[in-house]
């Protein structure tokens, strides 16, 4: 056995990262290593997601992500200061374009309000064109400190910050097996075996087969189903029509957002996601395909119970992303000037969404601790803005669980 830790944190993702980052500060001097399977950090969720700050508009008030959200926003806006690191209060407008949307965008209000979201406007369409010029809206919610930032690059800083501690990142270290025994766990890797008092995953698109390495946490539970999320971005000379974030009011009923305007930290506006299932868990484009990812997907109960019930959206969402003048029709609801030409097929992204056996969505954060593991099992959107927060979280279970 080539080493002896205190901790071992699964998933060099930025929940994985602050983690670390956050039980370092908690315990100075303890042994932590992070081990990643890719050959960089914050490759995956982390390193492909729209940089979008959020507010916490969306979240059931008094859930997991509700808290951790607003800790998390105001943790990441504290160290990013500190790092010198770009954020912006672009702010986010959430518009209504048909009469149909107007009770769920008051709904949403009263959950933004619930949630305690900061300089929350009710706006009309004077105000709408004063927030948004180009932008449709009978009515819209303004949420003027939502932000946007790089979070790869919060990640990276991160992993400076733990090594820094005295922590160690592992890259190009898959762990493969864990084995308790009396005195730890063991992490097994393809090179070696280290020996840790306890285990942190937070293992993203592949946390249910880690959680599975322990026992029930993953096996049965529930099953990670990759959404693959695509975006266009605009041409440069299309840019001015999106000032910050351009929302549609939600589908309460759907665990995505739909189709929106995202302005990004380097001044790019990127027009998406839709969501479709992914072939792949790590595949970014169309044609990727992991048969060991699509049989597995393919296989749970959840997936079909769930495509039942989303069967018209699913369709929907699944035209949109292979015939491009459905998406701009889409998106044109919005921002009616938008035209295909000013539209590049850009980057994707996968989200892991948790999924039950009877179909259902696991809609919060879902952290599970059995053995001497702690297992993060489900942290979709907004688990990159709810990071810190998170990682204060399983860091405080990880010193009273490991007795550290």
């Amino acid at each position: 056995m080539s080493e002896r830790l205190d901790i071992a944190v699964i998933g060099g993702g930025i929940v994985g990262l602050a983690t670390a980052y956050r039980l370092l500060e908690a315990r100075a001097g303890v042994s932590i290593a992070v081990f990643e399977k890719e050959q960089a950090v914050a490759t995956h969720q982390s390193g492909h997601n729209s940089g979008v700050v959020h507010a916490g508009l969306y979240y059931a008030p008094g859930s997991a992500k509700a808290r951790l959200c607003r800790q998390g926003k105001a943790d990441l806006e504290a160290y990013c200061e500190r790092r010198g690191i770009p954020i912006e209060r672009v702010g986010k407008l959430v518009v209504a374009v048909e009469e149909r949307e107007l009770g769920q965008l008051d709904a949403l209000r009263e959950r933004a309000a619930a949630n305690a979201v900061p300089g929350l406007q009710g706006v009309g369409p004077g105000r709408i064109r004063e927030i948004e010029p180009h932008a449709a809206g009978l009515r819209g919610l303004w949420s003027p400190t939502t932000g946007i930032v790089d979070f790869r690059r919060v990640a990276l800083a991160l992993a400076e910050d733990v090594e820094g501690a005295g922590g160690s990142v592992l890259t190009g270290r898959e762990v493969l097996g864990l084995e308790e025994h009396r005195e730890g766990i063991v992490v097994r890797t393809a090179d070696d075996e280290t020996l840790a008092r306890g285990v942190v995953a937070c293992a993203g698109l592949q946390s249910d087969r880690v959680a599975a390495m322990t026992g029930g946490a993953g096996r049965d539970r529930v099953r990670i189903v990759p959404f693959r999320g695509d975006y266009y971005t605009l041409q440069r000379s299309a840019r001015h029509l999106v000032r910050g974030l351009l929302y549609p009011v939600p589908d309460a009923r759907f665990p995505f957002l739909g189709v929106h305007f995202t302005r990004r930290i380097d001044g790019e506006v990127w027009a998406g996601p839709n969501a479709v299932l992914a072939f792949a868990r790590e595949g970014y484009r169309r044609r990727d395909v992991d048969l060991r990812d699509l049989r597995a997907t393919l296989a749970w109960p959840g997936l079909w119970r769930l495509a039942g019930r989303y069967a018209r959206t699913g369709i929907a969402e699944t035209w949109r992303d292979w015939w491009k003048p459905a998406f701009v029709a889409q998106l044109g609801r919005y921002l009616p000037e938008v035209r295909s030409e000013d539209l590049v097929f850009g980057p994707s992204g996968v989200r892991a969404q948790a999924v039950t056996r009877r179909g259902e969505v696991v809609d919060d954060f879902d952290i599970v601790a059995e053995g001497r593991a702690i297992h993060v099992c489900n942290a979709p959107s907004p688990a990159a803005t709810s990071s810190l927060a998170i990682g204060s979280v399983v860091a405080a279970q990880a010193v009273e669980r490991f007795a550290l």
